[in-house]
């Protein structure tokens, strides 16, 4: 195991055409990848990519020319919200870049397999997608039933950001972990670990070291190196950050714009590690370390102070059904745990729990990330809230909560989701509007709508997202049993989704139902009796918006 410098640790371990493994967990980033970007920028290296999420910085590696595969499960931007990037877009239309689609569950089994030495590994996701065609996934006729299996999935080397390494080269990761350090065991050649301090001792962390010295090959010491991302590292000796949620934003508009300018002076410019983060400068490196606090979410609550004036948008209106539809499906189910999908559909999920608990109920959030029972922080809409970690009861990984706490026998979960389309069998589409463009991926919602005990989706009603059949099933509908949305709540009746409630008004019932019905793409089926939806609140509007302020999402 070398001690180098980062430059000449990617040089030596990171050759073109290898498959690489950028591991994501919850930091999302490494500053192997960046220098693995700059040196091997518009030189056709040929790389394999494997990446549980591209994020936009994803994007550097298909604008330099280097990759011409990607294994991944969420192509798209993150911050300051979900949307489908145009070079990931035009890469996968072009063929440019071979992509293969996988669920963030399947994706992790597929590096276990791997790590294990296993031929194939049972999976209880895909069946019922079109990612059941991907060529490493069947279904085998066994004397147990139909049996989901995956082929293994091993990089050449997996590049990985952890908090602290030891000088033998055993490396600490912090949970919650996502993807795991399933690649890093998986590995063909080992690991190019970046740290945040390389110390002499790791007496009292064993059981934080999740990357055995065995399997790394190069550690170089790069404090912030999870940069744009952050770093929680409690119980170690370095000083945990948070994500720069700016940065990223930046990055995404530059993709609209003169990504090339963005990239010279970020990524191709700083010729050290140093370099780099003398152009983020002190006082923005201080302000992330700040992040941290579990109360720094008031200053942002202070900068951006909840809008009570304006009215409802069409998207508070269906997060608001949703929410009192997902909060009355998990008292039926008497659920657990809720689970809920990026956007909209996190936030219904949010009021719903919040209110469900103060009404007396036990019921907890999970995500896929590895997060039991965390509590959302107002004024910060996301889910990877790295502010949340230090209070959440348990940090696991991706495995735990897609493969245990969704779908195993001692956990009921009920799912919340979203998705840019939704047919009238409840299959959800994210991924690609075949003949159109390219969307974002599965990330965990196959995994979630294939075992949940059951699925409220949340959508807006228009015919071209309420479609008859949706051209890419990203996620089977099987499960879903309601389907919310601004002008009315579909619910799974006799076998089929049905118009069971539309909002109160002026007027005859019958005219909101034909309002409904015109927001369906198909010839809709409409339920015996149709109940009406009391009025959305003021309340409840400022509930969601307390958690989105800026209504990035709700507007």
């Amino acid at each position: 195991m070398e001690h180098v410098t980062l430059e000449d640790a990617v040089a030596h371990h990171v050759h073109p055409g290898d498959t690489v493994q950028v591991l994501c967990g919850h930091s999302r980033w490494t500053a192997a990848a960046r220098e693995m970007a700059r040196q091997h920028w518009g030189g056709d290296a040929g790389f394999t990519l494997v990446m549980l999420s591209l994020s936009s910085l994803g994007a550097l590696f298909f604008r330099g020319k280097m990759v011409r595969k990607v294994i991944t499960t969420y192509s798209g931007d993150t911050f300051p919200t979900y949307t489908p990037n145009p070079i990931f877009q035009e890469a996968y239309a072009s063929g440019a870049v071979d992509v293969e689609h996988w669920s963030i569950l399947t994706f992790t089994q597929r590096l276990e397999a791997a790590a294990r030495g296993l031929p194939a590994i049972v999976t209880g996701s895909l069946q019922g997608s079109s990612m059941a065609s991907n060529p490493d996934f069947t279904v085998a006729d066994t004397s147990f039933g139909p049996v989901g299996l995956l082929a293994p999935l091993a990089p050449d080397v997996t590049l990985v950001h952890g908090a602290v390494a030891d000088r033998e080269g055993n490396v600490v990761l912090s949970e919650p972990l996502l993807e795991g350090a399933w690649g890093a065991w998986a590995a063909r050649r080992g690991v190019v670990a970046t740290v945040e301090r390389v110390v002499e001792s790791l007496g009292g962390l064993g059981h934080r070291v999740k990357i055995p010295a065995h399997r790394v090959l190069a550690v170089v010491e790069a404090p912030f190196g999870a940069h744009p991302g952050g770093l929680y590292a409690p119980q170690t000796p370095v000083s945990s950050y948070g994500e720069d949620i700016p940065f990223w934003s930046e990055a995404r508009t530059a993709t609209r714009q003169d990504f090339d300018a963005w990239a010279r002076h970020w990524v191709l410019e700083p010729a050290t590690h140093d370099g780099y983060l003398e152009r983020l400068g002190r006082e923005r490196l201080d302000w992330l370390m700040s992040r941290t606090d579990p109360e720094s979410w008031r200053q942002d609550a202070e900068d951006h102070p909840v809008d009570a004036t304006t009215a409802p948008s069409k998207w508070e209106h269906a997060a608001t059904y949703g929410a009192r539809e997902l909060e009355a499906v998990a008292e039926a189910h008497d659920a657990d745990a809720v689970l809920a999908g990026a956007g909209v559909a996190n936030l219904a999920a949010w009021v719903a729990v919040a209110r469900a608990r103060a009404g007396g109920s036990a019921i907890r959030l999970t995500a896929e990330l590895g997060l039991w029972g965390y509590t959302p922080t107002p004024a910060d809409p996301y889910i990877f809230n790295h502010r949340v970690f230090p209070g959440s009861p348990l940090l696991a990984d991706a495995s735990t909560v897609l493969g245990m706490v969704v779908g195993g026998p001692g956990t009921r979960t009920i799912a919340c989701l979203g998705a840019a389309q939704v047919d009238r069998d409840g299959n959800l589409n994210s991924t690609l509007i075949p003949g159109g463009p390219f969307l974002v991926g599965s990330g965990g919602a196959n995994d979630v709508a294939s075992r949940a005990a059951a699925c409220v989706v949340v959508a807006l009603a228009r015919p071209d997202r309420m479609v008859e059949r949706v051209g890419f099933v990203t996620s089977p509908g099987t499960r879903v049993t309601s389907v919310v949305t601004d002008l009315g709540v579909l619910r799974r009746l006799d076998g089929e989704l049905r118009i069971a409630a539309v909002p109160s008004g002026p007027g005859p019932v019958d005219e909101r139902v034909r309002a409904f019905v015109g927001g369906c793409g198909w010839d809709v089926a409409v339920a015996t009796s149709v109940s009406e939806l009391d009025p959305v609140t003021t309340d409840e509007v400022l509930a969601l918006r307390r958690y989105d302020p800026e209504r990035l999402f709700l507007a």
